[in-house]
């Protein structure tokens, strides 16, 4: 019997056509979250698995996985293709991020699962920060749980705008409607509490029995909407940034020299664009320079995208170094001193004013200190409340104070130069993501502001008079 793959390539009329056809399907990125032991590796591998996108091999595996760490003997458990980790299986939790891809007619997934359980929060953040759509599990014998809220929340201040809420285990419950109309009507009351309003789609499912997951349920009459396969197949996504309105931000990664007559600087482009010719300026220095070429591996390209990992070399031989940011010249350039930002807190020791913390944003670390607590919000009711401390798994608003200027921008629109990872300075561990809100970044312009001394500004003179190839900005 053919798979869905094999199908799609006869039909393509070959591999190479098939390949050609691929590159033009748009991809969907999306993350299943929710509470833990509501079902999302269930529901991700009867997806894989009624697609027709397991191989022969894995197929196998699943049946003799099943006999051991099997939680339903007399059912294939679909979990076991996604919980590839030993202690996944035993304990029957996913603990780890994986990503599962698979595609349609139409177009392109990549799947994200993400962990249910609160210890595992940061990694549920990480899946979060890079999808497009979130399908968040509910459990239908359950109902909403502290942790769907809090993964729900956390999708929203990612950026994710488009929320599928699946209510699960509808077998376990008789398939009853109303328990289904019950869990749509509180999803809807928790949508009505965010600052803005969030897309919500609602289907039940069995994804042990795959009830409306592929194909419509016959056991649920009462639902006549889409199976969970053709939402995902149709949606559009309506993305909160344009990135044809994102100015250029390249954090340099690394300076490649192979020789005395090259130097590059690599990175990924954050944000924008460029091109060959384009006037650049490097921040912090504020040195200016024009691009002389854009090579992606052995490639001489004209110019470059978002996404895009570039290595480019300058007209003039400049100091550039890891950690500084690109922009383009004509933007005016605001120094950021201290910042209002979300916060999501992952260590054990509450979050607390004064403290000292390193963050990396992009390729550089910065420190900082906690400069005021606004407010903690209540993962039950989503009311702001006054604190002194975030605590672990806490969601809150702080202020920051960094020891240098710095780049940010808002988050929404700028998702790598708008977020932040904590690091603890002793431990080294990862203890907390920040995004930057938009309204309460405090800017100074200290290219206009700054007072130089007459040695300062004589000294300047002199070297831009005999060294005028060095580039130094005007001061007057």
């Amino acid at each position: 019997m053919l798979n869905i793959l094999e199908q799609e390539i006869i039909d393509c009329g070959g591999i190479e056509s098939y390949l050609y056809t691929q590159q033009n399907k748009t991809l969907l990125r999306f993350l299943t979250c929710g509470s833990v032991d509501d079902g999302k590796s269930t529901l991700i591998g009867r997806l894989l698995h009624d697609t027709q996108h397991v191989y022969d091999d894995q197929l196998c595996n699943l049946y003799s996985d099943n006999d051991q760490f099997g939680v339903h003997k007399d059912k294939i458990d679909l979990s076991l293709l996604v919980d590839g980790l030993q202690l996944e299986r035993m304990q029957g939790i996913t603990i780890d991020v994986s990503y599962r891809y698979f595609s349609s007619k139409k177009r392109k997934f990549i799947i994200v699962d993400t962990p249910g359980h609160e210890e595992y929060t940061r990694n549920m953040v990480t899946g979060a920060s890079n999808s497009n759509l979130a399908v968040l599990l509910v459990d239908a014998c359950k109902g909403i749980r502290k942790q769907t809220k809090r993964h729900l929340f956390i999708s929203f201040l990612m950026g994710i705008r488009t929320i599928i809420v699946v209510v699960n285990k509808m077998d376990l419950v008789n398939y009853d409607e109303k328990i289904f109309q019950d869990i749509t009507i509180k999803c809807l009351k928790i949508n009505s509490y965010l600052s803005e309003s969030i897309n919500m789609k609602f289907i039940p499912i069995s994804a042990l029995d795959g009830d409306n997951v592929i194909q419509l349920s016959k056991n649920m009459s009462w639902y006549d909407g889409p199976t969970l396969f053709n939402i995902l197949d149709d949606i559009k996504i309506n993305f909160v940034t344009d990135i044809n309105d994102q100015k250029l931000r390249l954090p340099i990664q690394y300076i490649i020299r192979d020789h005395f007559n090259f130097r590059g600087y690599s990175g990924t482009i954050a944000s924008g664009s460029l091109h060959k010719g384009q006037q650049i300026r490097v921040f912090p220095s504020n040195i200016t320079s024009y691009i002389k070429q854009i090579l992606n591996c052995d490639k001489n390209q004209t110019n470059a995208l978002t996404g895009e990992a570039v290595t480019i070399t300058l007209t003039d031989d400049i100091d550039v170094s890891k950690g500084d940011i690109l922009i383009d010249s004509k933007e005016k350039i605001n120094f950021v001193e201290s910042v209002v930002i979300d916060v999501i807190w992952m260590k054990k020791d509450a979050l607390k004013k004064g403290q000292y913390f390193d963050v990396k944003i992009t390729t550089k670390f910065y420190r900082v200190q906690i400069k005021d607590i606004y407010y903690q919000i209540d993962m039950h009711t989503f009311i702001h409340q006054q604190s002194d401390e975030i605590p672990y798994n806490g969601i809150g608003v702080i202020e920051l104070l960094f020891e240098e200027p710095v780049i940010l921008d808002e988050y929404l629109k700028y998702p790598v130069t708008g977020s932040m990872i904590f690091i603890d300075i002793l431990s080294n561990d990862t203890v907390g993501a920040g995004m930057v809100k938009n309204s309460k970044i405090h800017q100074v312009d200290e290219l206009n502001n700054k007072k130089y001394s007459e040695f300062e500004l004589a000294l300047h003179e002199l070297i831009q008079f005999h060294f005028p190839h060095w580039n130094v900005p005007d001061l007057t």
